[in-house]
């Protein structure tokens, strides 16, 4: 189910570096304002919300940088933009993803990670309490794509 159908599979990755390149952005203007907050004081955060908001926002970074790299190097190479775009619109790759939730999930995610990171700078009864919807989400969404992965054809009567 590609969603940008109008667009050539090169324009749609140009649009993906654009969009990771607002993503970086908006992480360090948020980095910025948790520090103009007061936010990320390492007196009051316990030492699970420290290190989690530390893996998830420099992780974040170091992903995000490592997704336009990759991106920029598929531009740059003909075959490797070929095998992605083969990947992608991969059937049963696209039955998984949307079996175990599809794009409402993923956006489902992303929204749980940033308040979960949010509140692990500021309040740690929200952070426990995020924390926990979050994991929550993520072993349902693995538990959903693990169990339709090991789906093989017809089921017997």
């Amino acid at each position: 189910m590609k969603t940008c159908k109008h667009l050539t599979y090169t324009r749609e990755i140009q649009w993906r570096i654009r969009a990771l390149w607002l993503l970086l952005t908006g992480m360090l203007v948020y980095m910025v304002l948790i520090a103009e907050l007061g936010g990320g004081d390492s007196r009051m955060m316990t030492p699970l919300a420290d290190k989690f908001s530390r893996i998830v926002f420099f992780g974040g970074l170091g992903y995000v940088i490592g997704r336009i790299c990759k991106n920029k190097q598929l531009l740059r190479s003909r075959q490797l933009l070929q095998q992605q775009m083969k990947t992608e619109l991969d059937e049963r790759n696209q039955y998984l993803h949307d079996k175990s939730g599809g794009i409402v999930a993923d956006i489902l995610l992303a929204i749980l990670l940033f308040v979960t990171l949010t509140a692990s700078m500021f309040d740690m009864a929200a952070f426990y309490t995020a924390f926990s919807v979050l994991a929550a989400a993520i072993l349902l969404k693995a538990a959903a794509y693990w169990f339709y992965s090991r789906q093989g054809g017809e089921r017997p009567l």
